[in-house]
């Protein structure tokens, strides 16, 4: 229990008035990211020296003069003045003038956290500054009781070391209420990330547990994004390989055009052998269709459907046409015979070899790098 010690040096203050506490820190003496050693304790706000800092602990732990007492839970009292608390908080300011006065002490209550978390906010409102064990402790309860008294300072505070430290599986869920229910919405945002990127270990701990039996529409809320997320997820990765196929097939039909117009260096023509003394191709794809290629120069069925070996390359060389700018020019072999043939290919055909086309163009689009003079969109 927090006693009053009428031992306190008065040389500090005027024997008449206790002092008005230190104004709350700025945004521009806030540092988030930055935490400085101060003994056992953490100092955040760095516009208030040490002095005075240390002066309003000792204000507080002395309880000198102290004109309001703080019942909390168990029974404990703590000792503050009304000065210090109608300034820090609006809500407090309200309750202490409505308070019953006993003597010359007015007495408010502030239940439902520990008597411990009660004596660290009120601590944190004379003097802005915690021991790092207490943050680790009572964080949670910190944060209610920030928003519940409308203490802003003190609120992002609490977010910021849940955010770069305090957060973890075990706690998230119960955090994550709390941020809902105090409006803290980037903290909520975080904790959902956290259950989403961990949800397996997530979904087992015992705050998860409590929250099914307490909570069963948020679980279901939850659970029914989990399920949406794993669909967009499966849906992104499904896009992503179909465009790596589309842009392996555009890839394909550059070698095409190299090997039929200017003859591969490495693979050379197909009636030539392999030359290992060359530089590799510069072209990815150009090995992989030598194979192709030499099977068909000799293969003896070669019509459509007859081999399959064969029928790849068919849909290759009618690929390319759909691709081919000038047929007249091009060296590609069939080139003209496929576009000639698309005027008596079927409507239904026709739809799907234009879809075809656009999503590979599509797909080097969104790769990057220059398109050839032999490609074009086709309508």
């Amino acid at each position: 229990m927090h006693k009053m010690d009428n031992t306190f040096d008065e040389s500090f203050f005027d024997a008449k008035k206790v002092p008005v506490p230190p104004p709350s820190p700025s945004r521009s003496t806030i540092y988030p990211k930055r935490r400085i050693n101060d003994g056992s304790s953490l100092r955040r706000y760095s516009g208030i020296s040490k002095e005075t800092n240390d002066l309003w602990d000792r204000l507080f732990d002395e309880g000198y003069r102290a004109d309001v007492s703080v019942s909390t839970d168990n029974g404990g009292i703590i000792y503050a003045h009304s000065n210090v608390l109608d300034t820090a908080s609006p809500v407090l300011k309200g309750m202490i003038k409505t308070s019953k006065k006993q003597g010359r002490r007015r007495s408010i209550s502030i239940r439902g956290v520990p008597y411990d978390a009660v004596r660290v906010f009120i601590r944190f409102l004379y003097s802005s500054r915690y021991e790092k064990e207490d943050m680790e402790e009572f964080v949670s309860q910190l944060l209610v009781l920030s928003h519940v008294f409308i203490v802003p300072h003190l609120k992002r505070e609490c977010e910021q070391q849940l955010e770069y430290g305090l957060l973890n599986t075990e706690n998230v869920v119960d955090i994550f209420q709390l941020a809902l229910l105090c409006d803290a919405p980037r903290l909520s945002l975080i904790c959902h990330r956290m259950i989403q990127k961990n949800f397996k270990t997530v979904s087992s701990t015992e705050g998860w547990k409590v929250m099914k039996h307490s909570h069963p529409v948020l679980e279901r809320q939850l659970l029914e994004y989990m399920i949406v997320e794993d669909n967009r997820q499966k849906e992104r990765i499904k896009k992503k390989n179909e465009r790596k196929m589309y842009l392996q097939l555009y890839e394909a039909m550059e070698a095409l055009v190299h090997i039929c117009r200017d003859g591969c260096r490495t693979i050379g023509p197909h009636d030539k052998d392999f030359k290992n003394n060359k530089d590799p191709c510069s072209y990815a794809t150009c090995k992989g269709l030598e194979l192709l290629v030499r099977h068909f120069a000799g293969c003896k069925l070669r019509v459509p459907g007859g081999c399959i070996h064969c029928k790849r390359m068919w849909q290759l060389l009618e690929l390319h046409s759909r691709l081919c700018a000038d047929s007249t020019l091009c060296r590609v072999p069939l080139c003209r015979n496929f576009k000639d043939r698309i005027r008596i290919q079927s409507k239904k055909d026709e739809i799907k070899w234009k879809i075809l086309v656009k999503k590979i163009l599509r797909a080097k689009s969104i790769a990057g790098g220059p398109f050839f003079s032999w490609a074009i969109v086709s309508s």
